[in-house]
């Protein structure tokens, strides 16, 4: 079993910077994929961006490509989200996941394992 926390959620203005974290527990996640998703109220739950298990391969909704950057330490066992030049509309709760191969890697169904979730508020 794997246990994921986030943390690094909070309220932030629009234009400025968060970053998330995600820890692993329970076993190493090193081998895993590793993803975020977020959902906004009265929204279906959408692909943020992936993470191959060493790293070398990242993907991202394309709409937020060059705004938020993907990364991990698998020495730390954790995976982070970089966010910059918040707008308004990138208010959700943001959820990590993880999963053990790269396919279907924006499907949240194809996930595993789930963190509870990070709150992520921009105002304008």
């Amino acid at each position: 079993q794997v246990q994921l926390v986030e943390s690094g959620g909070g309220l932030v203005q629009a234009g400025g910077s968060l970053k998330l974290s995600c820890v692993a527990s329970g076993r190493t996640v090193s081998s895993y994929v590793m993803a975020w998703f977020r959902q906004a109220p009265g929204k279906e739950r959408e692909f943020v961006a992936a993470i191959s298990w060493n790293g070398g391969n990242t993907r991202y909704t394309y709409s937020l490509k060059g705004r938020f950057t993907i990364s991990r330490d698998n020495a730390k066992n954790t995976v982070y989200l970089q966010m910059n030049s918040l707008k308004p509309e990138d208010t959700a709760v943001y959820s990590c996941a993880a999963k053990n191969d790269f396919g279907q890697y924006n499907s949240y169904s194809s996930y595993e394992y789930w963190g509870q979730g990070t709150q992520v508020t921009v105002s304008s």
